[in-house]
């Protein structure tokens, strides 16, 4: 089932950047869905528009079968730096006006899922890089989102810490039948993570492939994986001349 759907979606900005021009693609219910592409393709753009937080110019974005609660997970960590963890993570049940007590409940099993239990008065200033996009994740998984979109949540950290997140992140994919769009702009992460990549051009963005990858990548290393960022990296190679 298709969960979600862009067709020609066209989106410039006032100072007259065409970020998206012809963008469309499909993101079926339980994938696990990457985009790919060069700084300034229009990726976090095409992540907005899909979140609802930008209108597009032209064309569409449907929800099939209504919108589904969504969860959004920013670059940046943007918690609340008077707050603690558990005030962070309870925010989008605070906003919904969720009872204290079942919000508290809810935000102190999210920080428990993803690694953080023990932390949960912990404030931003006191915790590592890692920790505190672990904090924003599980804001984003509080409110028990169905859609999961995530824009480059890992590229400020070291390579320890993301490869541990993106390990988190399958785990939390495949218990809660999740739906997720993540951006990123590495090939390796894209190549381990995803089910597909979707390859997109220079600004103004569209998709130049759409890459299904074999099942098989059990680990980062293994044959399979690498097979597969040989495949992106071509696609990636293509697009950058179309």
């Amino acid at each position: 089932m298709t969960l979600l759907t862009l067709s020609q979606v066209r989106k410039a900005f006032p100072n007259g950047t065409v970020a998206l021009d012809g963008l469309s693609f499909g993101v079926g219910q339980g994938e696990f869905v990457s985009l790919l592409g060069p700084s300034g393709c229009g990726k976090s753009t095409a992540l907005r528009l899909a979140a609802g937080l930008l209108e597009p110019d032209s064309g569409t974005i449907d929800y099939p079968d209504a919108k589904p609660q969504i969860g959004f997970v920013f670059q940046e960590p943007t918690l609340m730096p008077w707050a603690d963890a558990l005030a962070n993570a309870r925010l989008p049940l605070d906003l919904k006006r969720v009872p204290r007590a079942d919000a508290d409940a809810q935000a102190q099993a999210a920080l428990a899922r993803v690694g953080l239990e023990g932390f949960e008065h912990a404030y931003p200033r006191e915790l590592s890089g890692g920790m505190k996009m672990r904090v924003s994740i599980a804001r984003a998984l509080a409110a028990r989102p169905k859609l999961l979109l995530l824009d480059e949540p890992f590229a400020a950290l070291d390579e320890i810490t993301r490869t541990g997140l993106g390990e988190d992140l399958l785990r939390l994919w495949r218990e809660d039948g999740l739906t997720i769009l993540f951006v990123t702009h590495s090939v390796s992460e894209s190549s381990y993570l995803s089910q597909r990549v979707l390859v997109m051009t220079p600004r103004p963005g569209r998709v130049s492939a759409d890459i299904v990858l074999a099942a098989g990548r059990d680990t980062r290393l293994s044959p399979s994986t690498i097979e597969a960022q040989r495949n992106i990296s071509n696609a990636l190679g293509l697009a950058a001349i179309e």
